[in-house]
């Protein structure tokens, strides 16, 4: 977290909105970091509290915040934490949106039934994402672990051929290593992390990269 020094910074799996802000205030201070001026969290689905949240600086104020927990299909609830949307105020006036994830992992069940969940968790992402272009969000970022690679199916909605996101990995203005995941030690099979950027917003990027 020193290393990036983000201005908005999205976290996976934090316990609960205290101990994000007892890390803020505490523990980066502690290893030479500036703590943010704005730290929320919005408990999930998940009863291990491994849930989503964000922090910021001075200057991107949470303008709003909107919950997913309880959206649901004909199959039941979608997601396993949530699709938290948090809308940033910019300096220029604009807004940044970002829709936090944390997909269903690939343990604790069979494959088939992990991978539905997915899809439906994609599905209803990318339904979210473009629902809020039509309302007029230009500058929106789909991020966080979606853990699955970029070639499954179960990402297809949000990753395929018919989906307008581009993958900060695959921007021109991405410096890699020649790694091409962003777990572990960073192998194809370990790219579950993700930046996917609406086309308004991948026209901003200046540099990207991998915090290794």
């Amino acid at each position: 977290v020193r290393e990036v020094a983000a201005d908005v910074l999205c976290i996976v799996e934090a316990d609960d909105r205290n101990a994000l802000k007892r890390f803020n205030a505490e523990v980066l201070p502690r290893v030479g970091g500036i703590p943010y001026d704005h730290v929320m969290l919005i408990d999930g689905n998940d009863d291990r509290g491994i849930d989503v949240g964000i922090l910021t600086r001075n200057g991107f104020p949470i303008k709003s915040m909107i919950s997913h927990v309880h959206d649901r299909d004909t199959t039941g609830t979608i997601f396993s934490r949530d699709c938290a949307e948090y809308l940033i105020p910019l300096p220029a006036g604009e807004h940044l949106l970002l829709l936090v994830n944390h997909f269903k992992s690939k343990g604790f069940g069979s494959q088939a039934s992990s991978n539905k969940k997915r899809e439906r968790q994609a599905t209803r992402v990318r339904d979210v994402y473009q629902q809020r272009l039509d309302e007029g969000h230009p500058l929106i970022a789909v991020l966080g672990d979606l853990n699955d690679v970029p070639d499954s199916a179960p990402l297809k909605p949000l990753v395929g051929n018919g989906s307008d996101l581009i993958d900060v990995m695959a921007h021109p203005q991405f410096t890699g290593d020649d790694r091409p995941g962003t777990h572990g030690n960073g192998t194809k099979s370990a790219k579950i992390d993700y930046i996917l950027m609406s086309p308004a917003l991948s026209e901003r990027v200046t540099a990207a990269g991998i915090e290794r």
